[in-house]
């Protein structure tokens, strides 16, 4: 059967079925827009800078805690040794006395400073506890609770906080 002419122009047109895109219009759009974009975002001051910022001056005193520092081989009350760490892996042991002893010394330098003695109700006194990673928590529980019968009750504990990639 002979194919008319309808039937081949059909069949020649069909031949180039593939979509042919000419890349150099979409480059010279894509090049004006980075030129754009980099002339604008290091062309300009940045508001910030242009800021100038209020002077304060503080009022109000920093709370004075007591720090104590635990390493592998001591115990340091504001600095000072006062017992060797590893005599406090006695589970016996239920508080530690030399800690209590230097935290009544310190308090009673304070009230002698001030001249005022502290009121229970009024005064919540602070400790901050750094301790060693290797410490064990059992060691660090002596301790704290040595500060709380000592009359000190807020137990701080200082850490490292580690940042959260997501």
């Amino acid at each position: 059967m002979r194919e008319s002419r309808r039937m081949k122009r059909m069949e020649r047109n069909n031949k180039n079925h593939y979509v042919r895109l000419n890349l150099i219009p979409m480059l010279d759009v894509l090049s004006v827009l980075v030129f754009f974009l980099l002339f604008h975002s290091f062309n300009g001051d940045m508001p910030e800078q242009r800021l100038a910022l209020p002077q304060s001056v503080v009022e109000t005193k920093p709370r004075g805690t007591v720090a104590i520092s635990v390493t592998p081989e001591a115990v340091l009350v504001q600095g000072e040794p006062v017992v060797g760490t590893p005599a406090l892996y006695d589970d016996r042991i239920g508080t530690v006395r030399e800690v209590t002893e230097r935290l009544a010394q310190i308090q009673s330098s304070m009230n002698n400073d001030t001249g005022i003695k502290p009121n229970a109700e009024n005064e919540t006194r602070e400790i901050t506890l750094l301790a060693d990673k290797t410490i064990p928590f059992n060691v660090l529980k002596k301790i704290m609770t040595s500060c709380t019968a000592s009359g000190y009750g807020k137990i701080s504990l200082a850490v490292i906080q580690k940042t959260t990639h997501g």
